[in-house]
């Protein structure tokens, strides 16, 4: 077998393809909590406590010196950290939730009584044949 050949039949497997799709799942709704926290969440936070802009708190080591180019400033930017740590505490908080749905429809599964089996075809017959039996008069 060829290494291509090889290849494709990995790269066709379903493990594969679904955790490609995962990853730009992921990605996409990483910019989506990303937004949510700096456009939605951050504002109220910064209003609340006196304007202040999280992404901008920084904690300035060297600081820049206007007379050279070469040297930049050196700071240490926990407010970007801040940000980073509510945007994970939101993807945690949803993934939570939607496990926790998806372990609720399994339990409801595994609790919903599973419907009697047909009768086969034997049973059937031998249903009707007693039910015959019980309705013939006796002598």
């Amino acid at each position: 077998m060829s290494v291509f050949s090889e290849f494709r039949d990995f790269a066709v497997k379903g493990n594969v393809v679904d955790l490609a799709v995962g990853v730009i799942v992921g990605a996409a709704f990483g910019k989506i909590v990303t937004s949510l926290v700096d456009q939605v969440v951050m504002p109220p936070i910064g209003l609340l406590t006196g304007g202040i802009d999280f992404s901008k708190l920084e904690w300035v080591l060297k600081p820049e010196n206007p007379a050279t180019e070469a040297i930049e400033k050196v700071s240490i930017q926990y407010g970007a950290f801040l940000n980073v740590v509510i945007q994970f505490v939101i993807v945690a908080f949803v993934i939570f939730l939607l496990v926790k749905g998806i372990n609720s429809l399994r339990r409801q599964q595994a609790e919903a009584p599973a419907e009697p089996a047909a009768p086969t075809a034997t049973e059937a017959l031998l249903a009707e044949i007693r039910d015959e039996l019980k309705a013939r008069p006796r002598a």
